[in-house]
Formats: structure tokens, C-alpha cells, sequence
């Protein structure tokens, strides 16, 4: 990952107020790491009771009022509202009249580049698309964790230095991602993130079942090193039943699922194929094994076990 060092003074924006519109778990997070910064958060939006709490935890003393009052009130504007909900909302601000000439206009979208802001830049606002690479919490320890996240940039070409400063101040490194990259760009964070939780989750559910106490620290370990192993080594960091070919331990893990946790089955035969793709094609899987493995794989469950497959574990 690149290193980032702080822009000089002429080109970091100046100190701006800011305004929320949405107080999910990112806006209020990213206004107070600019409030961090020097800039003044002064109004945020948000329509749910836990909405208000986070932005009273995090922007306390900053009012509450609708997202039309946020506009008139900020020079810079975060729209931090979930992706299908933007484009309604942005066409809605510019054709009130909310969206004003010179006004920095900032959404926080990873799927999204800044052609969806093309309401407001005809209004004469300035559009900029900052994606931060995380999961949030909607609680304090998000502004810390703002420290080296990665932001995926999108802005017009004049306001690139802008945009990364502005990722700078909250502590995060910019990435520039082209408009058309968006969504798979968006696609990729979601497949290893959000894919991961629920990995995760029904890993835990499967031990509990088979009567592990505490599924959590008994996964932790084995986990943090696979993700470690992955990001350092990629496809060579493949391990298990389904990179050594082992069909009848494969079998039998599908057994297992279909009687006590069917719900699981498919994700677990997704993944597993998934994997065998990938360790035949890096050389992990020897193609004599594969076959009973892929005959798994596409539901024969009766294949016997290969009891010549001496490879180590």
C-alpha cells in the first residue's frame, strides 16, 4: 500500500463546515474525523432514533435538521444514505433549489462514482465520490479506525487533489478508482467483507452444534492466520480437504451439513468449487484427484473415499 505523506498548505482545502445528510454509521464518523481535522461540523440529518443517537454521540451540540437545512448551512456536504437511496436523493436537492454554486457535494457510495452527483454539479456544486474501505459500527471507534483506511476516490480531474486531501485529513489513503470501475471495484470489497461475516457466523453456528463452548476463540486463531496467509500469498495460501483433493472427506463434510445444517449446503458447495477452480488452475490440485472431488462437488456424495491420496496436510 502506498504511503501518503499530508499535502502542503496550498493544497489542502480550506477549513469548511460541514453538514450530514444521513446519520447512518459512516456520516457521523467522517464528520467528526474532519472536525479532527479543523473543519466545523454544523448540521446533520437523520430520520431514525438510531440515527439521532449516533449523531448525538458522535457530533454532540451539532443540530439536527432536514437535509435541505444541511445544504443552506454547509460548505461541504457528506450524502452518507444507503446506494439505491443517492440518486433519488440527489435529483430531489438539486431540483428544490438546496444544491448551491460552489459547494462541495461528497458522497460516500462505493458503488458510485461521481456521474450520479450530475444533478448537483449542474446546480454548480462540486461533486467528489470518497468510498471509505471499512465497516463501521456507528460508534467513536470508527473515527479511530479512519487511521490508514484505504478510501476509494472518484472526482473530476481539477478536484483530484482536493478529494485527496480531504481523505487525508480524515486520516485515510486515497485509491483512485475510475468511474466505470465502480461497481466491480464495489463488488470486490463486498465479496471479501460482507461474504466474510457470514462465512464467519456460520462457521460459529456449526460448532456450537457440534458442541464447541466458545466457537469464537476457537476460530480466531485459525482465521487471523488464513486471512494473514491470503493477503501475503494469495491463491498459494489454499489449504484443506478441497486443495488436496480429499473427495470422501469433502463427501462426508456435505453429509454432515445436509442433515444438520442444510441451510449451508449450497454456500459450502459454491465455495467449494470456487476453490477447486482455483487450486487446479495455480497447480495445488493434481488434475487425478480432482475428478472424484468435482463429482462431489456436483452432488455424487456416494464416490468412495481415495485412501491413496497421501499428500500432507
Amino acid at each position: 500500500m502506498s504511503t501518503f505523506q499530508l499535502p502542503e498548505p496550498k493544497d489542502r482545502p480550506a477549513r469548511l463546515t460541514v453538514g450530514v445528510v444521513g446519520a447512518g454509521r459512516v456520516g457521523p464518523a467522517l464528520a467528526a474525523s474532519l472536525r479532527l481535522a479543523g473543519h466545523r461540523p454544523v448540521a446533520v440529518s437523520g430520520v431514525s432514533d438510531a440515527s439521532r443517537r449516533r449523531a448525538a454521540d458522535l457530533l454532540p451540540d451539532v443540530p439536527l435538521v432536514t437535509p435541505a437545512q444541511v445544504l443552506a448551512r454547509a460548505e461541504l456536504v457528506l450524502l452518507t444514505v444507503p446506494d439505491d437511496a443517492l440518486p433519488g436523493l440527489v435529483e430531489g436537492l438539486a431540483e428544490t433549489g438546496a444544491v448551491r454554486p460552489g459547494q462541495l457535494i461528497v458522497h460516500t457510495s462505493g458503488r458510485y462514482g461521481v456521474r450520479v452527483l450530475d444533478p448537483a454539479l449542474r446546480a454548480g456544486a462540486l461533486p467528489l465520490a470518497l468510498h471509505p474501505a471499512m465497516t463501521f459500527t456507528g460508534t467513536a471507534v470508527d473515527v479511530q479506525r479512519l487511521a490508514g483506511c484505504p478510501f476509494g476516490v472518484t472526482a473530476p480531474e481539477e478536484l483530484r487533489l482536493a478529494a485527496e486531501a480531504l481523505v487525508i485529513e480524515m486520516g485515510g489513503e486515497p485509491e483512485w478508482i475510475t468511474e466505470s470501475a465502480r461497481p466491480l471495484y464495489h463488488a470486490a470489497l463486498a465479496l471479501g467483507a460482507n461474504h466474510l461475516v457470514t462465512l464467519v457466523a456460520e462457521a460459529m453456528d456449526l460448532l456450537r452444534t457440534a458442541g464447541v463452548q466458545a466457537p469464537d476463540r476457537m476460530l480466531g486463531p485459525l482465521l487471523g492466520a488464513a486471512l494473514d496467509n491470503a493477503l501475503r500469498a494469495g491463491d498459494a495460501a489454499l489449504t484443506g480437504p478441497v486443495a488436496r483433493g480429499d473427495a470422501g472427506t469433502v463427501a462426508a463434510h456435505v453429509a454432515q451439513l445436509r442433515e444438520h445444517a442444510p441451510g449451508a449446503v449450497a454456500g459450502y458447495l459454491a465455495m467449494a468449487r470456487a476453490t477447486a477452480d482455483r487450486a487446479l488452475a495455480n497447480g495445488l490440485l493434481k488434475p487425478e484427484l480432482a475428478e472424484d472431488l468435482l463429482g462431489v462437488l456436483a452432488g455424487d456424495t456416494e464416490r468412495p473415499e481415495n485412501p491413496e491420496n497421501g499428500e500432507d496436510r
